[in-house]
C-alpha cells in the first residue's frame, strides 16, 4: 500500500493551509505490493482479533500507548480496555504484526462453509460486437487467444456475442453451437427469454484446461452481421436512417442478470470483457451520437461542456447491476468513429474495471493490454476505509469505486490491481486546527480489506494438499497502514516539504468540470499559489499608489520543491484531456484519458503528462538524464539519439545529424532497449514503441510532444502557447491579483 501525501508537513490551521494556496491530501495505491519507500507489510494472522477503538473505531497500531489492561488510541486518543484474549496476544509481541509494524497484512477467516469457500472459480466471459468489420474480429480473437493464455487454470470461459441479438456459444460438445435471442429494437423492451433458458450457465461456462481448442474453434467461426440481417433486424431509426443493430445495453444487462444467479457460488468474482466496435445504437440503452458535430455551431452549446456529461443514466444504473451480480466489466472499444465513451464509462470505473480506447485495428495494443492485465494480480469485493485524527476529516475521495450508501468514507471497489490509485483531500475539523504545543501529531489510518483467489499449486505448499486438483480457494485479507505526519510551525516548512507528483493527481483528480472550467481553474491556482508564495518569501513591495514593484517569481527559485509544478501545470494545459474540442482533440479520446489518469499513481501520472526526454551518444551510452521538452536541448545536447518517454508512447528518435554507423534501430542487446523494456514491463497499459529516424522520417508525432518551444501567439489561455510567454502570462496575472 503506497500513500504518497501533496504535502509531508501538513498546515497547523484553516490560515496557514488558504495562505499557501496548495492542495491537502493524499493518493493511495492500496493493494501496491510495497510502501511508497520499497518496504513490504509484515504478514499476519486472526485479523478478527485486532482491537479496535470503542470512540473511532480505528485499528490498534504500533503508534497507540499500551499499558498491562488498555490502551490508547492514536487517532482519537479514548482509552479502550483489552480483552483476555489481546492480553494473552500482547505478551509475545514479536508474535504479532501489529506491534511490529505500522503496515500490516493480516488473514481474515472467510464466512460460510469450507466447501462454499472452495467454489471460486475464476469466471470470463467475452462479449463480442458483431456489428462489426472483419478487421475488428479479427483483433478480437487474437486478443482472447492472448486472454486463454493468461487465465489461471481453473478458470471458466463464456463466449457470447451481440447485434441486434445475443448469441451464447456452448463449446462443451464435439463442435460449437451458438444460440440466439432476439433483442428487441423498442428502448423500453426487454427479452422475450431470460438467458438461462437459452442456454443453463454450467453449458455457458466452459473450463479453459479441458476446452481451449474447442473456445479457439468457436472463436473462428465469428462473422460480422451482413447488412442483409441488419436490415432484417435493426430498427427503423430517427428520419427514416437505419440503424446498425448494436444492442450493447440489453446485451450487458441480460448478460449481468445471467451470471448473478451464480454469485457466491460458482463463483466470487466474473469479469466481462466487452469489445465494442461503435455507438449502441439498438433497443435499450442506445445513444444518439449526433449531439458530437454540427449543431453545436447552430444551438450555441458548449461543446467542450456539452460532451463530458453522460447522455443516459442507463450505464451508470447499469453498473449498480453488475456490481450487484459480482461483475467487473472491462471495454474494449475499437473504433474511430463517436461512441460517447462519456455515458458508457460508468459502467467499467464503477465496476473496478477499466476502459481501453483504440482508433485503429492496424497498430493496436489490444492482445498484449489485455495478456498483461490477466497476467498480474488483483484483489477483488474491496472495501476501504479512511481514518484520521480528529483534528482534520476527509473532504472528497476520488477514483474507480463506488461509495458506500450508509457509511461515509468506505468506498466499495469490485476489482483492485496493483495500480489502482484513490485520491482524497482533507479539511480541518475546526479553526483550531493541530495545537503547536501538544506532542500529539496528524494521523492517518487506512483500513483495505479484500479478497483473492488461491490457485491449486499454492494451497498445496501451504499444506492443505487434500484439496482437489481445479478447485481455488478464497482468502480473506486485511491491510492496515497507519501514518504519522508532523505540522509545519510555518509556511517554509509547508513548501520545502510538498511532493509535485501527489498535488497533480490531487488537482487532477478533483477537475470535474468541463474543458473551459477545468484549464481556468487550474491556471487560477497557480496565480493563487505563485501569488501566496511571493508574499510568503516577502518578494513582493507595494508602493503607496499599491502597485507591486519588486519583480514576480514566477519560477519559485526560492523553494526547489515547488519549482516543477509550473511545467506540469503548463503540460497538462497542452494536454489532449484539456484542450479545445475545436483543436481536433476527440471527445472520445479525452474519456479515455480521463478514466487513464484517473487510476494512476503520482510516478505514471507525472510521465504522461509531462514526457521524460533523455539523450544517448551511442545506444549503449547514455548522454544526459533529463531534457526539457523544446527543440533547444535537442540542438545544445549534441546528442544524435533521444528517447521521449510519455507513458502510452515510447519514441526512439535519431537526429538528422546523427552518425550513420549508428544502427538503427537499436539492436535488441544494448542499453537503449533494456531501458525501453523495463519501462514496458513496469507499466499498466502497453505503451507504442516508435522508432523515427529525422530528416528521413515523419517527425511530426515526436515534435509534437516537444510542448515548451511552441510558441505561436501567446495569448490568454490558449494552448498553443510556449513555456516562455506561459511564465510571463502568469507573471501579469499575479500582478493583477495582488493589486
Amino acid at each position: 500500500m503506497a500513500v504518497r501525501a501533496t504535502v509531508s508537513r501538513f498546515p497547523s490551521d484553516p490560515d496557514a493551509q488558504e495562505a499557501s494556496g496548495l492542495p491537502w491530501g493524499v493518493t493511495v495505491t492500496p493493494f501496491a505490493t510495497k510502501d511508497e519507500n520499497g518496504a513490504a507489510p509484515v504478514y499476519g494472522s486472526d485479523g478478527h482479533m485486532l482491537p479496535r477503538c470503542e470512540n473511532c473505531y480505528a485499528y490498534f497500531n504500533t503508534y497507540c500507548e499500551l499499558e498491562q489492561w488498555a490502551w490508547t488510541c492514536s487517532l482519537c486518543g479514548s482509552l479502550n480496555g483489552l480483552s483476555s484474549q489481546a492480553i494473552a496476544r500482547y505478551t509475545h509481541p514479536q508474535s504479532c504484526a501489529e506491534m511490529i509494524s505500522s503496515f500490516i497484512d493480516l488473514d481474515l477467516p472467510l464466512e460460510g462453509s469450507e466447501e462454499e469457500t472452495m467454489q471460486a472459480r475464476p469466471v470470463y466471459v467475452a462479449a463480442v460486437d458483431l456489428s462489426s468489420s472483419e478487421e475488428f474480429l479479427e483483433l478480437t480473437r487474437s486478443a482472447l487467444q492472448a486472454a486463454l493464455e493468461a487465465v489461471p487454470s481453473g478458470a471458466l470461459f463464456g463466449l457470447a456475442t451481440f447485434s441486434h441479438k445475443i448469441g451464447l456459444y456452448d463449446v462443451q460438445g464435439a463442435i460449437p453451437v451458438v444460440k440466439n435471442v432476439f433483442i428487441p429494437s423498442d428502448t423500453e423492451d426487454t427479452l422475450s427469454l431470460e438467458l438461462e433458458d437459452v442456454m443453463p450457465l454450467s453449458q455457458f461456462l466452459a473450463p479453459v484446461e479441458t476446452f481451449k481448442e474447442n473456445i479457439t474453434s468457436a472463436l473462428e467461426t465469428l462473422r460480422p452481421t451482413t447488412s442483409w440481417e441488419r436490415t432484417a433486424g435493426a430498427a427503423q431509426g430517427l428520419d427514416g436512417v437505419l440503424m446498425g443493430g448494436r444492442g450493447f445495453g440489453l446485451a450487458m444487462e441480460s448478460l449481468f442478470n445471467y451470471l448473478g444467479s451464480e454469485y457466491g457460488n460458482t463463483f466470487a468474482l466474473a469479469r466481462v470483457f466487452a469489445f465494442l466496435s461503435g455507438p449502441p445504437d439498438h433497443g435499450a440503452g442506445q445513444l444518439d451520437t449526433r449531439r458530437y458535430g454540427e449543431q453545436y455551431a447552430s444551438k450555441g452549446e458548449d461543446a467542450d461542456r456539452a460532451l463530458l456529461p453522460e447522455q443516459t443514466p442507463f450505464y451508470k444504473d447499469l453498473a449498480a447491476v453488475a456490481v450487484q451480480a459480482g461483475v467487473c466489466v472491462d471495454i474494449f472499444a475499437i473504433t474511430n468513429e463517436y461512441t460517447d465513451l462519456a455515458s458508457l464509462k460508468f459502467l467499467s470505473i464503477e465496476s473496478g474495471g477499466s476502459l481501453f480506447l483504440y482508433s485503429s485495428t492496424d497498430d493496436s495494443t489490444l492482445p498484449q493490454d489485455i495478456y498483461r492485465m490477466l497476467s498480474r494480480p488483483y484483489a477483488f469485493n474491496c472495501i476501504m476505509r479512511l481514518r484520521t485524527s480528529s483534528e482534520f476529516k476527509p473532504g472528497h475521495s476520488y477514483g474507480h469505486f463506488f461509495p458506500d450508501p450508509q457509511y461515509e468514507n468506505v468506498q466499495h471497489i469490485i476489482c483492485c490491481d496493483s495500480y489502482a490509485t484513490y485520491a482524497y483531500d482533507f479539511d480541518f475539523a475546526n479553526a483550531a486546527g493541530f495545537a503547536r504545543h501538544t506532542s500529539e501529531q496528524p494521523m492517518l489510518q487506512i483500513a483495505f480489506q479484500y479478497t483473492v483467489v488461491v490457485p491449486p499449486e499454492e494451497l498445496s505448499s501451504e499444506g492443505l494438499g487434500s484439496v482437489s486438483r481445479g478447485k481455488h480457494s478464497l482468502k480473506r485479507r486485511l491491510r492496515i497502514r497507519t501514518l504519522q505526519f508532523a505540522a509545519a510551525q510555518n509556511i517554509n516548512e509547508v513548501y520545502d516539504s510538498v511532493d509535485p507528483e501527489a498535488v497533480l493527481s490531487v488537482i487532477l483528480a478533483s477537475l470535474e468540470q468541463g474543458v473551459r472550467e477545468g484549464r481556468m481553474l487550474l491556471h487560477d491556482w497557480l496565480v493563487i499559489l505563485t501569488a501566496q508564495y511571493n508574499e510568503a518569501f516577502k518578494l513582493v513591495q507595494h508602493n503607496i499608489g499599491n502597485s507591486v514593484t519588486s519583480q514576480i517569481d514566477v519560477e519559485f527559485l526560492q523553494c526547489p520543491q515547488l519549482q516543477r509544478l509550473p511545467r506540469l501545470v503548463f503540460a497538462l494545459l497542452r494536454n489532449p484531456l484539456l484542450r479545445f474540442h475545436e483543436e481536433g482533440v476527440h471527445p472520445d479520446y479525452r474519456i479515455y484519458l480521463q478514466c487513464l489518469f484517473s487510476a494512476l499513481e503520482p510516478s505514471s501520472l507525472q510521465r504522461a503528462v509531462y514526457p521524460l526526454l533523455t539523450s544517448y551518444s551511442t545506444p549503449d551510452k547514455q548522454a544526459f538524464p533529463r531534457h526539457s521538452l523544446s527543440r533547444a536541448a535537442l540542438i545544445t545536447s549534441g546528442s544524435p539519439i533521444f528517447l521521449l518517454d510519455a507513458f502510452t508512447t515510447i519514441i526512439v528518435f535519431y537526429s538528422s545529424t546523427a552518425d550513420p554507423t549508428l544502427p538503427f534501430p537499436p539492436p535488441q542487446d544494448c542499453l537503449l532497449r533494456t531501458t525501453i523494456n523495463k519501462m514496458k514491463q513496469e507499466r499498466s497499459i502497453t505503451p507504442k514503441l516508435i522508432f523515427i529516424r529525422g530528416g528521413q522520417d515523419d517527425a511530426t508525432i515526436f515534435e509534437n510532444y516537444l510542448i515548451e518551444e511552441q510558441d505561436v501567439d501567446g495569448s490568454g489561455l490558449t494552448s498553443v502557447m510556449g513555456f516562455v510567454s506561459f511564465l510571463e502570462e502568469i507573471s501579469q496575472s499575479v500582478v493583477e491579483y495582488m493589486k
